[in-house]
């Protein structure tokens, strides 16, 4: 039997950022306790969970700050929508694909609120249902499940990039839920189940990682129905 293919798009916190003080380097936490490894190990083997997630990466916004040719990516967009035909495409076939990102957005810099993330998230979901065949081939576009990012927390070691960003993170599930309403996207609330309770207020723990991974997975088994 064919294993049913789930790709995760996110951000940091999909990634496995290690919360530190300051602005110290840090580490991955390992597979099996970022939450797309908990996801994979709570759906069993009948589930392959493809991980495309990278740190800073935003919905659909170019970061001055860190797409610029002297960064150590060389480049890269931060930019979710820009990137996520191509990464559809190369990944086919797929089952579903979940979307969490907002929490980037939510930079001063950026002056977004909780209902451009809603908007920009169910954009991203859209172009997902267009990439039908990807680059010539008969695979249909995947389910999508977007998810709303946990609140932040109150504390940051860089206090003016994320001012007004705990304020607004909480309002972003409900705003999801609102913008998703009549287009028969499947959304997920993270903070109905974690908050951000990383050291640096941006990041999670091994428990917030645990928690979120096993609540996607129950919402996944709803949308695949019964094995």
């Amino acid at each position: 039997m064919d294993k049913r293919r789930i790709l995760v798009f996110g951000d940091s916190n999909s990634w496995g950022w290690t919360p530190r003080p300051d602005m110290e380097l840090t580490t991955r936490y390992d597979a099996a306790t970022r939450w797309p490894g908990v996801l994979s190990a709570k759906l069993g083997d009948r589930f392959e969970i493809v991980e495309e997630a990278l740190s800073g990466r935003t919905t659909d916004l170019d970061d001055p700050d860190i797409d610029l040719p002297a960064n150590a990516l060389r480049g890269a967009t931060m930019s979710g929508a820009r990137v996520l035909p191509a990464v559809l495409a190369s990944h086919l076939p797929l089952d579903l694909v979940i979307i969490m990102l907002g929490t980037n957005d939510l930079k001063k810099r950026f002056q977004r609120e909780p209902s451009g993330v809603a908007s920009a998230l169910v954009r991203l979901a859209q172009l997902v249902k267009e990439c039908e065949g990807g680059v010539r081939t008969v695979y249909p576009s995947p389910q999508v499940l977007a998810i709303a990012p946990p609140p932040l927390g109150t504390t940051f070691y860089n206090p003016e990039e994320w001012a007004g960003a705990h304020q607004k993170s909480l309002a972003i599930g409900a705003a999801l839920e609102r913008a998703a309403a009549g287009t028969n996207l499947p959304v997920f609330d993270a903070g109905q189940v974690i908050t951000t309770d990383g050291m640096d207020g941006i990041h999670l723990t091994e428990q917030a990682h645990r928690k979120l991974g096993e609540a996607v997975a129950e919402k996944v088994r709803t949308l695949f129905g019964p094995a």
